[in-house]
């Protein structure tokens, strides 16, 4: 539990309140802001297996309280950790798991695949137009948000089209979906990010983590900005996360993996109730 909350508006913080309605903090979302001050602090490679919570997330593959397992190391950037990770799974899932060889695309090479698009290129109304061609019903407001006609059509056209036998790595996003990784600049810029998808879903997601606390601040209030435009409430932001990256954040990459997801690839399981023992539905 943390005097903050995740502030990126595709997670939902749970709020956690005392006997009399007065908030007394927010359970974590994930381990990553403590774990990057810990790193700040001079900890070195770490690693943990953590208890996460998300509200809104219950179904075949989510479930509100969940494991991540999440590492960080030193003077590593995102390829070494796609190497790790896929050296990870190959000896957790040794005689589990039939899998072919490892692929690793783009971003923009999977979007130019599997959806017909330039993801770098395409406006909202053309990512909008893509998707209705391909069946893909397409709320009103959508042509107004590129990034969520992106996630929409990674999510429909992108993800449906890998082999869920071949552990695939999708790596380079568009800089509107750093979150909390690094730029590299060039043409065009791209959030040293990736996404690791197996069994027809994400496993893992990645970042070469972001340093710079100005930067990281800017984000934090760009994300209560797109808040308050939905009508949402604005939450509270980690400053303790801020202080930490001035102190200075050493040059590092950090992963977060799904441990349960790992467990129901590996058990052959088609619901995420089947590898935990309480489950929200029956707890």
């Amino acid at each position: 539990m943390s005097a903050a909350a995740a502030s990126e508006l595709h997670l939902e913080s749970l709020e956690v309140k005392r006997p009399g309605g007065t908030t007394l903090g927010w359970l974590q979302t994930s381990p990553e802001y403590p774990m990057k001050r810990l790193l700040a602090a001079g900890s070195g490679d770490i690693w943990q297996l953590a208890k996460v919570f998300r509200g809104g997330e219950a179904g075949g593959r989510h479930n509100p309280e969940f494991s991540l397992l999440e590492w960080y190391r030193l003077d590593w950037d995102t390829a070494a950790l796609m190497d790790e990770v896929a050296d990870f799974l190959r000896e957790m899932a040794s005689g589990l798991l039939e899998h072919g060889p490892e692929l690793r695309l783009s971003y923009r090479e999977a979007f130019q695949r599997h959806a017909g698009l330039d993801p770098f290129a395409a406006d909202g109304p053309g990512i909008a137009a893509r998707l209705r061609e391909r069946g893909v019903p397409v709320p009103d407001d959508l042509e107004l948000d590129r990034n969520a006609g992106l996630d929409l059509a990674l999510a429909t056209l992108v993800e449906p089209a890998l082999d869920p036998l071949q552990p695939t790595f999708l790596f380079d996003f568009p800089p509107s979906h750093a979150a909390l990784a690094r730029i590299r600049p060039g043409d065009p810029p791209v959030a040293e990010r990736f996404e690791l998808f197996l069994g027809g879903m994400e496993l893992a997601n990645g970042y070469r983590e972001l340093a710079d606390p100005l930067e990281q601040q800017a984000r934090f209030e760009a994300d209560q900005a797109a808040r308050r435009a939905r009508g949402w409430p604005t939450l509270p932001l980690d400053h303790r996360l801020i202080a930490a990256l001035a102190h200075g954040l050493p040059d590092c990459s950090g992963v977060a993996l799904g441990f349960d997801r790992l467990l129901m690839i590996m058990a052959g399981a088609s619901h995420i109730n089947d590898v935990l023992a309480f489950p929200f539905t029956s707890a």
